[in-house]
């Protein structure tokens, strides 16, 4: 078992305890915050059919039911790209929840100071994009540390949700000795004219050899317009 820790996972995902376990043997230099999983996943099972859920075995499983996929340790030893956060993306996160710098502060045991804008919540680094209440368009902004080959190209790849527009800028991300992290946004917007549930797609950086996918939720909010009749 693994204890809790920001940098690690938590002591009840046992079987992701020992896959970190295995891959600090392979990387003893590399902490929670390197060894990255989550983009390097299997989306299928091992006969090459849909994951299913655990409550119904009819219904295909998806981002919130396995987040982004079975752990493949084998891609995640040498993943490509991470998405990093550390101790100011957190403290943005509480600050754009509602936290003040008190609480905040007794948090992170360290004196944290809200920007005087509060960042979106939807910026957070993370691997997955998550949209709840899409209504005309949204850009989010994502920043990937290169963690493979120093001379490489990343070209993304997008599955876009059912009547989701997806513009990814750059198209391309170029790292070598000098430039380590790049960002990128996505920019969203939707096509429904009616409020449904999620619409899920992906976001994939590739180099031809590594690939590191980013799901993508989005859930529509229409805005009723009135018209006066009197």
């Amino acid at each position: 078992m693994c204890p809790y820790s920001s940098e690690s996972t938590s002591s009840n995902s046992t079987n992701v305890c020992r896959t970190l376990e295995s891959l600090k043997k392979m990387e003893p230099k590399a902490n929670g915050r390197k060894i990255n999983w989550l983009g390097t996943t299997f989306l299928l099972d091992p006969s090459g059919e849909p994951i299913l859920t655990i409550e119904d075995a009819q219904k295909i499983a998806g981002p919130f039911d396995f987040g982004g996929g079975i752990v493949n340790p084998n891609r995640a030893a040498d993943p490509g790209l991470i998405y990093k956060m550390g101790m100011t993306d957190y403290v943005h996160y509480l600050c754009s929840i509602g936290y003040n710098n008190s609480a905040i502060s007794t948090l992170t045991l360290h004196p944290s100071v809200c920007p005087h804008k509060n960042p979106s919540v939807l910026n957070r680094n993370l691997l997955s994009m998550t949209v709840p209440n899409l209504r005309a368009s949204v850009t989010i902004t994502r920043t990937v540390t290169n963690v493979g080959p120093i001379d490489n190209t990343y070209d993304a790849s997008v599955k876009r949700p059912l009547g989701i527009q997806v513009a990814v800028r750059p198209h391309m991300l170029v790292f070598n000795s000098t430039v380590m992290k790049l960002s990128f946004t996505v920019i969203l917007s939707s096509s429904h004219k009616t409020i449904g549930g999620y619409y899920i797609g992906s976001l994939s950086w590739s180099d031809g050899i590594r690939k590191v996918t980013s799901p993508i939720s989005v859930k529509t909010e229409i805005i009723p317009s009135y018209i006066d009749l009197s």
